[in-house]
């Protein structure tokens, strides 16, 4: 990252710190953290029957489930779906998991326009080069409005100031009339609701607001999102709004637990009213079971984005510490179970110090730094490690000194 746009981020990131200050120590919330980290230890610990759970329920509410062990079954079972349903323009939102799977990517190379309805993202599309995000809820936290302006001046053909309502006005015209004539949509998720077969979203655009109104709406979902209900769900998307935004909900919180329908004609229940005539739920592992079962607390992620705001790597490097759109020491450690160990090596495994600001500053006290330990330890063993230490290792097994 240049150090422009460093700078940008760590203005954007003391924001974030300082409105959310007051909130983070009051009883509420400390007692919100400890029933989140509870129904989060719950549910990773019984995963699996609550993936039994959420099929059945699903299934039960009319929505198509579809389990994919990694990315490559995932985008095959979308672009599958997109080719049966005829579209060429699909309505995305921000998702972390979409980026993990690069949906985006795979679909442009089948020729299959991906638009992104999130603003940061739709920012960071237009960007075209070096589009990589700076923060889970805030993608393009590390461009100030006058870099935002000249992207979109460049890229859309017009000239817009730099302000950021002009922009955002001229950036939401052009998503809607792109996404006008699309009847599919594609998004994450940031719970799911297993027993009520519920899938729950939060937002403040209004955007997944749109996509689920499409006529297909296609939800990407890891395992470690399952929750037992959507109370559970709700609990932590709030403590996940208070830790990224410093505000109490965000706009929206949208919870779908099938197609649209009506029963308001003698009470006979008709399908397919005004919004989406089919959900699919896509649930992925890719990984996601090996890590629970070797390094299960980085599991209890809520996607906050606050061990970066915090991190001291982070705030001098920037995206370059992370992994794809899991930034920071969590990001480096999935890694690893999303790929492999080399990954996460040159994901940053050593660029973390080790100092724990980030599980101090985390809603569920993610062991981040023993984690790292942990993974450094293995990736040694398959010869993943500077060099240097290596040299350090020889110098003091000959020499009785490391120099």
């Amino acid at each position: 990252m240049k150090e422009n746009e460093l700078e940008s981020m760590r203005k954007s990131f003391k924001t974030v710190y300082e409105k959310r200050k007051q909130i983070l120590n009051s009883p509420q919330t400390k007692k919100l953290q400890e029933n989140v980290l509870a129904i989060k230890k719950e549910a990773i610990e019984h995963y699996r029957e609550l993936l039994e759970i959420a099929k059945d329920s699903f299934k039960a509410n009319d929505i198509d489930c579809i389990f994919a062990k990694d990315d490559i079954e995932a985008r095959d079972v979308i672009y599958d779906i997109i080719k049966s349903e005829d579209v060429d323009t699909v309505a995305k939102s921000k998702s972390n998991t979409l980026g993990e799977i690069a949906i985006s990517k795979y679909l442009k190379s089948k020729n299959i326009d991906v638009v992104e309805t999130d603003l940061g993202d739709r920012i960071l599309q237009l960007k075209g080069t070096d589009n990589k995000p700076t923060h889970p809820t805030g993608p393009a936290s590390h461009l100030n409005v006058a870099q935002i302006a000249s992207i979109v001046n460049d890229s859309m053909d017009v000239n817009v100031e730099a302000d950021p309502k002009a922009i955002m006005k001229v950036v939401r015209e052009d998503v809607l009339n792109r996404i006008n004539t699309s009847t599919l949509g594609i998004s994450g998720a940031n719970a799911i609701a297993s027993e009520d077969g519920s899938l729950v979203f939060i937002h403040n655009e209004g955007n997944i607001s749109l996509i689920s109104l499409m006529k297909t709406h296609i939800v990407v979902v890891g395992i470690d999102k399952l929750l037992r209900t959507i109370e559970d769900a709700i609990s932590l998307v709030k403590l996940e709004t208070i830790y990224a935004t410093g505000s109490k909900v965000t706009s929206y919180i949208n919870i779908v637990s099938g197609p649209s329908k009506t029963a308001d004609i003698e009470k006979k229940l008709i399908k397919n009213m005004y919004g989406a005539e089919k959900v699919i739920v896509i649930i992925l592992d890719n990984g996601r079971s090996e890590a629970i079962a070797d390094i299960d607390d980085c599991l209890l992620c809520i996607g906050c984005g606050s061990c970066i705001v915090t991190c001291p790597v982070y705030n001098v490097i920037g995206n370059e510490f992370g992994f794809n759109n899991y930034l920071g020491g969590r990001g480096v450690a999935m890694s690893k179970f999303i790929e492999d160990n080399e990954t996460s090596y040159n994901s940053g495994l050593y660029m973390c110090t080790l100092c724990g600001l980030c599980t101090i500053n985390c809603p569920v006290a993610i062991p981040t730094n023993e984690i790292i330990e942990k993974i450094r330890s293995s990736s040694q063993k398959e010869g993943f490690y500077p060099k240097k230490h290596g040299k350090f290792r020889d110098n003091i097994k000959n020499r009785n000194s490391p120099y």
